[in-house]
Order: C-alpha cells, then sequence, then structure tokens
C-alpha cells in the first residue's frame, strides 16, 4: 500500500514518514513547499510541488496541512479517486462543503484527533450529554497546549464540544461560551463552557467536566508524545484504502458501533 503524505517536511509529516515505515507500508512521496528543507528525509524519497502529481503515486493521501489547502486537495483527489485522510481543524463552511462534496466520489476519514484516546473521550462526552440533563449538569472543557499554538479552543476542544452538544440535541453555536472575563454575569443555563491554557511544550491536555450541586464527573486526555496523532492517521489510512466514497470518522476506523 503506498502512503503519500502532504506536507512532509513538517514536524508531524516527518513523524507520518516513520509511522508508515513502521507499519511496513510505503511511503509513496510527499508535498513540500520548501524542498531545502527536506534534510532528514529518508533518501529517494519522491517529493511533488502539488497533491495533484502525489495523487498520481499514492492509494491514500495523509494531510495536516492548513485549512487554505483543502479545496484544492478535495478537487485533486477526487479528480484521482484517491481515499484522503484529513486531520485539518477549523474549515469554513465552503471548506467543509468541499469535503463533503469529495466524499461524495472518495473515501474521507476526517477528524479533528487522530488519538485512540481521544476518539473514546467524544464517544463518553455524547453520552454524558445525553443522560446529564443540561438545566442539573454544567458542561465545562479545558485544554492546554504548548505556547506556540496559534487557535484556541483547540480543535480537539472543540469537537469534544460538538460531541457534548449532540447528546444534548444542541447546537454548540447557539450554547458556546468562552473567554470568560471581568464582570461577565452568571453562566447561562444550558451553556458549553471553553478555557484555553498555553504554556511550555505540552503536546495537548483535555479535561471535560461535568458539574451539579451534587456530583462531578470529570474525563481527561493527556497525549505525551505528537507521534499518537501519526500512528492513529496511518491507522485509517490503511482502514480507508478501498472502502467505498463517504465520509468516515475516527470511530468508524476504531471499529465502534453506532449509538
Amino acid at each position: 500500500m503506498r502512503i503519500g503524505i502532504a506536507g512532509i517536511t513538517g514536524r508531524v509529516g516527518r513523524l507520518l514518514v516513520e509511522e508508515v515505515q513502521a507499519a511496513g507500508l510505503e511511503v509513496a512521496g510527499g508535498t513540500t513547499r520548501q524542498l531545502e528543507q527536506a534534510s532528514g528525509l529518508p533518501a529517494g524519497l519522491k517529493l511533488f510541488a502539488t497533491m495533484a502529481e502525489l495523487a498520481t503515486v499514492s492509494d491514500a493521501v495523509i494531510d495536516f496541512t492548513h485549512a487554505d489547502t483543502v479545496v484544492a486537495h478535495a478537487r485533486d483527489l477526487s479528480a484521482a479517486g484517491v481515499a484522503w485522510v484529513l486531520g485539518t481543524t477549523g474549515l469554513s463552511d465552503a471548506q467543509q462543503a468541499a469535503v463533503q462534496d469529495a466524499a461524495g466520489l472518495i473515501a474521507v476519514v476526517h477528524a479533528a484527533n487522530f488519538s485512540p484516546g481521544v476518539t473514546l473521550v467524544r464517544r463518553l462526552a455524547l453520552m454524558m450529554g445525553q443522560a446529564l440533563p443540561a438545566e442539573s449538569y454544567d458542561a465545562e472543557i479545558v485544554e492546554m497546549h504548548h505556547r506556540q499554538k496559534v487557535d484556541a479552543p483547540s480543535g480537539t476542544a472543540l469537537a469534544i464540544g460538538e460531541s457534548v452538544a449532540q447528546g444534548r440535541g444542541v447546537v454548540l453555536a447557539d450554547v458556546r461560551e468562552s473567554g470568560r472575563d471581568g464582570h461577565c454575569g452568571a453562566r447561562s443555563p444550558g451553556a458549553i463552557g471553553f478555557a484555553a491554557l498555553r504554556g511550555g511544550q505540552i503536546v495537548g491536555e483535555h479535561e471535560v467536566l461535568f458539574t451539579s450541586a451534587d456530583e462531578q464527573i470529570t474525563l481527561t486526555h493527556r497525549a505525551f508524545d505528537r507521534r499518537i496523532f501519526a500512528t492513529g492517521a496511518v491507522r485509517a489510512a490503511r482502514w480507508v484504502a478501498g472502502r467505498p466514497a463517504g465520509l468516515y470518522g475516527m470511530e468508524d476506523v476504531l471499529g465502534l458501533p453506532p449509538l
């Protein structure tokens, strides 16, 4: 099986090269805009300037690049009929629509986080959202990442919030509360709150809290190494190759039963 890697010279891209090889699969090559930064990659690795070129030699492509590339990548992979493992978050409505359109033609696994642990936390958060009434249990999501992270809350935190909202049968945008500061008033009933912390070189920590007047239930996930995301993405690529066209998630890759 030939796996292409978008953004192969980046930090996650280099981990993906190692994990693809560790899985006994072939690195078909990768895209990069900075050929001079290819040092340290295996000798003979094919580098391409565009996704269209990479697609011609790949059975599946893993893509952790940037939201701005999503529309073009959706077009190129759809045209080539190549499966797509997409880990990019923060998509606009138009970019999300491009992913949906691609899923009508090719198999796409799109996840905010490829860690099996985070996938299970999301499933549990959905179940807790279903079981614990919003009028009695306040839901808060706290996340911490390294000091260089530019977005807040993280894509994973928002995905967890989406799971809670789904369980409660509401739209996250309608109940989300972020960045409380000063005299902001009492907490809104049914709100899903977010707090983002930044410091040091923490890979990623997420905590989901459901708190009532009488008890608190907490789900916690800590990532110690970015490699967990690469390992999960390679697992998804191996799973998705040859699947029918459609939009899949990590729950499908892990074989979790539908709720």
